[in-house]
């Protein structure tokens, strides 16, 4: 059968959901970036949501992650074309330049790495509360060595020569000169300091220390002498060396920079936006330094400094009202977009928290939710947060909801009700069981909760609570929400359930959903998207059935998702917030067009097309993709011509012919 495509709309909004196209947005970027390495010409920055990689000098980076099972990267070691990465859950090794990982945690009793270093074909791992391991074959094996060690928690480990240092808590600094089987204190002139870096120049080691600032022995650790001279920050977390210059990072004065051996230090901070300074990196002339708030790059010894852009930030949460777009980041900011995502600001100054597991907005009141800080409110675009706790007895803020005037705040114990705008909260917990509340909506006057027991109903503004489990099998509930009077549970690893009636009754809602751990939701109009662990979906039939719209989206750990015009923003683990501007997309028409027929629709090799006499003029076909890039440009000169697929993938496209003053009709084929 023929069919034309007809569209009365503009080719700019020409998009079909079922391929729409996201499109990463330029942030938020930064993170905490809490250590570096550099093999070659490639740049790797480990963050807490993985592995990047660099191999323009910062120009652009690659998230390297396949085959690690945990994404907190502590350390890195390479040794020639082995790349060793330290995570939160053991030991990784990449022998192809990051492109996959494989565990090597034979003999590890503790997993938690924070410290790697190499000593020929010795490599060492410092661990939190096992020690120090050795391994002799390459990662395959591990044996602890910990004798005459006093502390267990080693931080950071240093090799000069066929000496091997190590950080001993507060026990300060300890030697091994036989491959790690015995350690002795090397604390002279340091005793009670913790140490937290090492750098080694030469005979010279440099030990940064907790507190105390930069500690030098030009004996092998015999003794120690405090080298402060204009260090205004004494929380040394990371050392470098770069020629005859040293570079000490610190948690909260920047990077400070000595010519002279530590006897005098200089802050070089210009161009730096962070200055809790994690870990350095020398490739070339170029000294990168991963702060608190992604990285950066100098090219002139320090004089200033240059962000690279690395977008590793993790959304975990997303609110929209009006024109301003607000992302709450595993690191602890909120940043805020007014333009769709083209630019983004940080704007907590005073917000400093590990996490923003939730944000929500009340008319010209945000509310942003931290793990650990509690409530924080802004009353000024997010320029400005004051602490909103009074009462608060857990300070780990997952979900917020909004009823009236009543703000709800789900925590790890309950939750939590203000109704003065945050002044004030109580506890409202009466028959709900001790479980994480992760997530809140509400429909009418009823307000639901999901927790880690299933989902619970209040219809008398949480003075009591009542369970509605009725059809769940999965109890753990990660995302609620509401469209129209259906109510939607997303399950940690079960998908979609629906209630039609008020919670009394549940149903699995998962046709077409290929992945079930679900994370978030947000609607708008007639449809529903629900985010996951790989991925989006799209229903518009109100859950009955479900679409994959993952065109574009390169990172799908979908944390959180909000709705703001027909725009659909999805923020994600390490690559910020994407923004979808056709996933709500106009009906489609298929009718006769009388001036132009295109078939076969679709086609897998060619199609005709005829221009019914529009040929014989000067007629111009373009072909657009779904991302509205010009694909190809075709002078049309017969009324019947052929087009063929070169140069055109499987995909849906948009054409558009014109003459010279005029466009003629727009439509869309589809290649198969």
């Amino acid at each position: 059968m023929k069919k034309t495509i007809l569209l009365s709309v503009a080719l700019s909004i020409l998009a079909s959901f079922v391929n729409a196209q996201w499109q990463q947005t330029s942030g938020p970027c930064g993170g905490s970036i809490q250590c570096m390495a550099v093999s070659g010409s490639s740049i790797f920055a480990g963050t807490y949501d993985g592995v990047f990689l660099s191999t323009n000098n910062g120009s652009s980076w690659t998230m390297v992650n396949n085959g690690l099972t945990n994404t907190d990267t502590r350390c890195f070691a390479i040794s020639v074309t082995n790349i060793f990465a330290g995570t939160n859950s053991g030991l990784f090794l990449s022998t192809n330049n990051g492109a996959s990982w494989s565990a090597m945690n034979t003999g590890l009793t503790n997993t938690t790495i924070f410290s790697l270093a190499i000593s020929g074909t010795n490599i060492f791992a410092g661990t939190a509360g096992g020690g120090v391991f050795l391994s002799t074959n390459n990662g395959t094996t591990w044996t602890a060595v910990n004798t005459g060690l006093t502390n267990t928690v080693i931080h950071s480990i240093a090799v000069n020569g066929t000496d091997i240092f190590v950080d001993n808590g507060i026990n300060g600094v300890f030697l091994s000169t036989n491959n790690g089987s015995s350690w002795s204190a090397a604390n002279t002139g340091m005793s009670n300091i913790a140490i937290h870096s090492f750098a080694v120049s030469g005979t010279n080691i440099f030990a940064g220390s907790n507190g105390y600032g930069v500690f030098l022995s030009s004996n092998n650790g015999g003794s120690w002498t405090a080298v402060n001279n204009g260090l205004t920050d004494t929380h040394v977390v990371s050392l470098t060396i770069y020629g005859t210059n040293i570079f000490a990072g610190t948690n909260g004065g920047g990077v400070f920079l000595s010519t002279n051996n530590g006897s005098s230090w200089t802050s070089v901070n210009t161009g730096l936006t962070n200055t809790t300074v994690h870990s350095f990196a020398v490739s070339g002339p170029n000294i990168f330094t991963g702060t608190g708030d992604g990285l950066f790059l100098s090219s002139n010894n320090g004089s200033s400094w240059t962000a690279t852009g690395l977008p590793t930030v993790s959304v975990l949460s997303l609110a929209a009202t009006g024109t301003n777009i607000f992302a709450g980041t595993f690191g602890g900011y909120v940043f805020t977009s007014a333009n769709n995502g083209s630019l983004w600001t940080k704007v907590n100054l005073t917000l400093t928290n590990t996490a923003v597991y939730s944000l929500i907005v009340s008319g010209t009141n945000i509310f942003a939710g931290t793990g650990g800080g509690g409530v924080f409110l802004s009353t000024d675009n997010g320029n400005s947060w004051s602490a909103m706790n009074t009462g608060l007895t857990n300070p780990f803020i997952l979900s917020f909801a909004i009823s009236g005037t009543n703000i709800f705040a789900g925590t790890p114990s309950g939750i939590f009700l203000s109704i003065n705008n945050g002044s004030s909260w109580s506890a409202v917990n009466n028959g709900l069981p001790i479980a994480q509340v992760n997530s809140l909506t509400v429909s009418g006057t009823n307000i639901f909760a999901g927790t880690g027991a299933g989902v619970f109903l209040s219809g008398n503004n949480g003075s009591s609570w009542t369970a509605v489990n009725n059809g769940l099998t999965d109890s753990t509930i990660v995302s609620l929400t509401t469209s129209g009077t259906t109510i939607l549970a997303g399950a940690a690893d079960s998908g979609v359930f629906l209630s039609t009636n008020n919670g009394s009754n549940w149903m699995a809602a998962n046709a077409g959903l290929t992945n079930t751990a679900v994370r978030s939701f947000t609607v708008s109009g007639t449809n529903i998207i629900v985010g996951t662990l790989n991925g989006a979906f799209l229903s518009t039939n109100n859950g009955s059935s479900w679409t994959p719209v993952n065109n574009g989206l390169t990172h799908t750990l979908v944390h959180s998702l909000a709705a703001s015009g027909t725009n659909i923003f999805a923020g994600t683990s390490g690559g910020g917030v994407f923004i979808n501007s056709s996933i709500t997309g106009i009906n489609e028409e298929w009718n006769d067009n009388p001036d132009f027929i295109i078939y076969p629709n679709p086609f897998s090799s060619f199609a005709t097309i005829n221009s019914k006499g529009h040929g014989k003029g000067n007629l111009v076909m373009k072909i657009y993709n779904v991302a509205g890039q010009l694909d190809k440009q075709i002078k049309i000169t017969n009324d019947n011509f052929s087009l063929d697929r070169t140069g055109l993938n499987n995909g849906i496209y948009f054409y558009q012919f014109s003459d010279n003053e005029n466009i003629l009709t727009t439509g869309k084929f589809i290649v198969e």
